[in-house]
């Protein structure tokens, strides 16, 4: 069966995330078709050598101090062809970086949270599902910087120690699994002034909660059929703009952002050019083409069709009709007017048109049989829980075989998962609440998308087995 390998990282490597853009109150969204945006051209094949190559974050422990922890041992497990130098010495999710005054660093990049490993092999552009970032970084990024010399490796270190320790209590999840995206830009938002980006140690606007909401990573390949980026619609004209954003954890100026900005267009092009996976297991082609035209009659219209001459209708639904957690959507609406602001005042906000709605995207279906646990915030772990509401788990988490990830289940479409009678209050240890996804929490729920309770069984088997093609 297929298995993820068990890859640890600290957290605190993985800054590098496709992170959400604010603009200006009062340009709020309505429920219904996003416009499409002109997308700056690039040059995919140079943009897959940046993605895997340069930094975006550009700063990070010293190489010396990160070699003397991690110790030497040839090319990682999983890297992906076309790693060149040092990088080809680095796990996927590092990047080699050499700062201004000739030090050598370990940044992060964004394949932390943008890729995962399936079927033995690195598969870009899916969303690391089971990524840690529970822990506090400061202990590791401490340990570090013991034992470093006054001199330019350590004033590189404490620079990117520092930044990380203003912003760690809004990086830290309490759940293993959900990611901190949305939170963490924000509070990187507040650090910086909007027009010359330059860092302040204090807050120079009120920072976000403390507690981050849940996100699931999306799958890059999305990306080529959207007109806006993330799950509220929010990120609409130049996509590159927003995906930059995770540069604010060390870009001090704006000529050090339109640098990284010019390249990261060729990247942009190389992430559109990204397909799924192809489900890998067998498939009952003739109950599939009966799912077909379950799926044309009841889930094409938002989510669109396939083929040569599939269509994506870009719709943002409203938070009456989807149903599914609204606190995601409405902090982003009602919450963040201060957030909207900076960046229309930024480098950032100037091709960039960010108009969050009242709801969610209806995402493109493509390889969606990869991409568990499903909904905004990863509340429901398979397709067959997705399609009938009343199974879903209230607590529940990713069932394990030792330090094995877990299997895929081809029956429901997901990983394997164990339904637990309680929640997070009644774990008897941290290594254990932190595994549980407990649907009774603040933004957590798994209500709502309810469309496949109208189905009747039989139509339901159809549609999984017709997921499985896409």
């Amino acid at each position: 069966m297929m298995r993820w390998r068990d890859r640890r990282c600290w957290s605190w490597m993985l800054l590098a995330l496709a992170l959400a853009g604010c603009d200006r109150p009062g340009e709020k969204a309505e429920a219904g078709r996003i416009p499409a945006a002109e997308q700056r051209p690039g040059d995919p094949v140079r943009g897959r050598d940046a993605l895997l190559n340069r930094a975006v974050v550009t700063c990070g422990p010293p190489h010396a101090a990160y070699a003397a922890r991690a110790g030497a041992g040839g090319a990682p497990a999983l890297n992906p062809a076309g790693r060149t130098g040092r990088n080809a010495e680095l796990p996927y999710m590092l990047t080699a970086h050499v700062d201004p005054a000739g030090v050598e660093l370990v940044t992060s990049n964004c394949l932390g949270c943008h890729a995962a490993p399936l079927e033995g092999e690195l598969v870009i552009g899916l969303g690391n599902e089971f990524l840690d970032l529970t822990a506090d970084p400061l202990v590791a990024i401490e340990a570090l910087g013991a034992g470093l010399a006054p001199g330019p490796e350590r004033a590189a270190w404490r620079r990117w120690a520092d930044r990380i320790g203003r912003i760690a209590d809004y990086m830290m999840t309490d759940t293993v699994g959900v990611n901190s995206a949305n939170n963490l830009t924000l509070a990187l938002m507040a650090h910086r002034d909007p027009q010359t980006l330059a860092w302040s140690d204090t807050p120079l606007i009120a920072p976000p909660p403390t507690r981050p909401l849940p996100v699931s990573v999306p799958p890059w390949w999305h990306l080529a059929k959207k007109h806006a980026v993330f799950y509220n619609g929010e990120g609409r004209g130049d996509h590159v703009r927003y995906m930059i954003l995770a540069s604010t954890t060390c870009t001090d100026s704006v000529a050090e952002a339109r640098a990284i900005d010019a390249w990261f267009v060729d990247v942009r092009a190389y992430l559109a050019t990204l397909r799924p996976p192809p489900y890998p297991y067998p498939i009952d082609a003739e109950l599939a083409r009966v799912g077909e035209r379950v799926f044309a009659d009841r889930c094409a219209s938002c989510h669109g069709t396939q083929g040569a001459d599939g269509r994506y209708p870009n719709k943002l639904v409203a938070l009456g009709k989807v149903g599914t957690d609204p606190a995601l959507a409405r902090a982003a609406f009602a919450e963040s007017d201060r957030f909207l602001d900076w960046f229309h005042d930024s480098f950032y906000g100037e091709l960039g048109r960010s108009r969050p709605g009242l709801g969610y995207v209806a995402p493109p279906l493509d390889g969606i049989w990869a991409t568990a646990p499903y909904l905004h915030n990863g509340a429901v772990p398979t397709l067959a829980d997705l399609l009938e509401s009343g199974a879903r788990p209230a607590f529940w988490r990713h069932q394990r075989s030792g330090q094995a990830l877990p299997e895929y289940d081809t029956e429901r479409l997901g990983w394997r998962y164990r339904r637990l009678a309680a929640g997070k209050s009644a774990a008897m240890s941290w290594a254990e609440r932190k595994h549980i996804y407990d649907t009774s929490l603040h933004g957590y729920g798994n209500q709502g998308h309810d469309f496949g309770d109208r189905l009747a069984p039989a139509a339901r088997r159809a549609l999984l087995e017709y997921l499985k093609t896409l």
